[in-house]
């Protein structure tokens, strides 16, 4: 199992220590490291940003959202960006929710399967350097009846394939990324929950396309906390689990909340989400059991972390994407390093 690091959202204050931490995690010899849009920072400045100030760490988007850019802008972006860091790229898609959606980007959040499904057959087409046609439900091009005619990609990739990530959750998703895609990014992994929830799926998208799971990168991401108090460490992430389980999308589409319920947390889930959407931000996070976020983070000592690594190696996981938490730089590099130290002691880099 490899490990990768998300540095989350751009410009929240944090900047130069984001940088420090893909530093840090470069020397380490950490495999990859994320960058996150949502309607704030785009990734692929933060990544470009990031490629020129480290050596050997892949540079990833997590994600690249789908209604931001037509497919075409994103294969150009993603060969630059393999280009200025020499092959180091790697591009993570996905449809974002619907109030980015239509809120944000003024597209309508309808038939993400098949968007999504036309948007990498697009992509890898241009990416591939054939001159671009497509006739979809979504995209035509060129377009008919006017000038445009096939064009062809101009900017050469320092790779043939760049890998191709697609972040999923829901079981329909999940299997058609296992069909379609390289690798899939998961959020809110449970170790012991993890093949029901996600790879049984996957692997299902897998033998439709008469693939098996070699090679297919299984890559969630965990925050990570190091301290001796775990229920204290738990704490800290109430705020975010209460977010995504409680606010993220609506009462009707928060993909979040359907996956704390495939968990086994179906009442609590509710109540999450009622007392979040009531306004209760605080009485959110207090509902929230602890087990769900201990099961889905990685706190403790670093013969705990250790012990967890091994359990999400055992279930599946090829690279295990951490976001260090801490108040200052200092403690979030000393995450990194405990993160380091804890997969070499289980002994499965």
């Amino acid at each position: 199992m490899r490990l990768g690091i998300n540095l989350g959202y751009w410009g929240a204050g944090m900047d130069a220590d984001n940088l420090a931490v893909a530093r840090e995690a470069d020397r380490l010899g950490y495999d990859v490291c994320w960058a996150a849009e949502a309607y704030g920072s785009d990734a692929p400045t933060v990544l470009a940003w990031v490629a020129a100030q480290t050596e050997r760490i892949d540079i990833g988007s997590a994600i690249l959202q789908i209604p931001a850019r037509q497919p075409a802008m994103t294969a150009m972006t993603a060969a630059t960006l393999d280009s200025l860091s020499g092959g180091r790229f790697r591009l993570g898609l996905g449809v974002s929710g619907p109030q980015v959606s239509e809120g944000w980007y003024g597209v309508k959040f309808d038939k993400p399967l098949a968007r999504t499904r036309e948007y990498v057959e697009i992509v890898r087409k241009a990416m591939s350097r054939e001159r671009l046609t497509h006739d979809g439900e979504h995209w035509t091009l060129p377009l008919p009846g006017g000038p445009g005619k096939p064009l062809k990609l101009t900017v050469h990739p320092t790779r043939e394939h760049i890998p191709l990530y697609i972040a999923a959750i829901g079981p329909k998703n999940l299997e058609q990324t296992g069909e379609i895609a390289d690798g899939a990014l998961l959020i809110f992994p449970a170790a012991e929950h993890l093949e029901a929830t996600a790879l049984t799926h996957i692997r299902a998208g897998r033998e439709k396309a008469g693939l098996t799971m070699d090679g297919f990168d299984v890559c969630p991401t965990v925050p990570l906390a190091v301290g001796d108090d775990v229920n204290a460490l738990a704490d800290m992430f109430r705020p975010y689990t209460a977010l995504y389980v409680g606010g993220m999308g609506s009462r009707k589409q928060n993909f979040y909340n359907q996956l704390a319920q495939r968990m086994g947390y179906e009442k609590e889930a509710v109540e999450i989400q009622d007392k979040y959407l009531a306004g209760d931000k605080t009485g959110a996070a207090a509902a929230i059991p602890h087990s769900l976020i201990d099961s889905t983070t990685l706190l403790g000592s670093v013969e705990r972390i250790a012990d967890k690594m091994t359990a999400y190696a055992e279930a599946g996981v090829t690279t295990l994407t951490l976001a260090p938490a801490g108040f200052t730089l200092d403690e979030r590099l000393t995450a990194l390093r405990a993160g380091t130290e804890a997969l070499e002691r289980a002994g499965i880099a």
